[in-house]
């Protein structure tokens, strides 16, 4: 993963000819593609609303960010039952946000995914709406143990690195909601950010010793457990990938997130939920894929800043399934 600079303020912009034609680069070049190999993560956007609002967030959220609407239990079991019916071989369901836990129906979802056999991933800052879902947890815990998941975001292993990002006072609730899960058995893995011009050996250590000091046992070396994203500044110069990219980095099509994921979400206003291809692109409507999952079996165009920085680029991957 390469790091980004220590000042952002002094990176290249991105081109304005880049990512404009789905099928060409600006040089010409033919754009890369990744075709759904196997449908394995179904992600549910929550809903865009947050406690927190953070720097460079990807999706924007915050306390008044409702683009993206709360999804309802029944339009999640909407997609469920098609998963059940076509046969999808679905190992995983993930729920994102926003903040998943402000979600009124976020339990129940997450409590029919489990029954109906599902590993759950819950992405969380493991404030206050987490914390208000302690006895609710526990009982998910008792039944279903491992297979629910949380991936609490640690945007840096210093306080001042973390509140930089995610804002005053933010430390410590989320250092709280880490250590109630820990103490209680839930299987529990970290997320951070690649903003500050370290390596990722030196990140990986540093929150290895945030992690004995908090006595949260965790392989900080896995990249399952602790998973360093690269920063998604979409205003950022960055290459555009074409057909010959593969090669060149040595990097398989198959291996990017959108062959093997796909997510829900449901715009303000909107009737109905749509499926776009990765958690990263839920406002270009050129990423719609239909409203069912079967209809967005599709090949994707990389034509987006995220596609290249995040997944191509930055080897992210949002899923904890390996």
């Amino acid at each position: 993963m390469a790091p980004m600079p220590d000042d952002l303020s002094t990176a290249p912009l991105l081109d304005p000819r880049k990512f404009q034609n789905p099928d060409f680069t600006a040089d010409g070049s033919e754009r890369a593609i990744v075709g759904l190999t196997h449908l394995r993560t179904v992600w549910f956007n929550t809903g865009t609303l947050c406690n927190l609002t953070c720097l460079d967030c990807y999706i924007e959220s915050s306390p008044s960010n409702d683009l993206l609407a709360y999804l309802s239990l029944a339009e999640a079991v909407f997609y469920l039952d098609e998963i059940e019916t076509t046969g999808l071989q679905v190992e995983e369901i993930a729920f994102t946000g926003g903040e998943p836990f402000m979600n009124p129906d976020i339990m129940a979802m997450i409590e029919i995914s489990l029954e109906r056999g599902f590993e759950v991933l819950v992405l969380t800052n493991a404030m206050k709406p987490m914390q208000l879902k302690k006895p609710e947890l526990l009982k998910l815990k008792k039944r279903y143990g491992d297979k629910l998941s949380l991936r609490i975001s640690i945007d840096h292993y210093t306080q001042s690195g973390h509140e930089e990002l995610r804002g005053k006072n933010s430390w410590q609730p989320m250092v709280d909601g880490l250590t109630w899960a820990a103490q209680n058995g839930l299987n529990v893995a970290a997320a951070g950010r690649a903003r500050w011009g370290e390596s990722e050996a030196d990140a990986r250590a540093a929150y290895g010793k945030l992690f004995e000091e908090l006595e949260f046992e965790i392989d900080f070396d896995d990249p399952l457990a602790l998973v360093l994203f690269p920063e998604m500044n979409e205003g950022l110069d960055i290459p555009e990938i074409t057909v010959a990219c593969w090669d060149i980095l040595g990097v398989r099509p198959d291996a990017m997130m959108c062959a093997t994921s796909r997510m829900i979400v449901k715009r303000k206003g909107a009737d109905r939920p749509v499926v776009t291809p990765c958690t990263l692109l839920p406002y270009d409507t050129q990423f719609e894929l239909g409203t069912g999952l079967t209809e967005a079996a599709k090949s994707v165009k990389l034509n987006h800043p995220h596609c290249a920085r995040f997944c191509v680029l930055g080897g992210g991957s949002c899923s904890a399934v390996d």
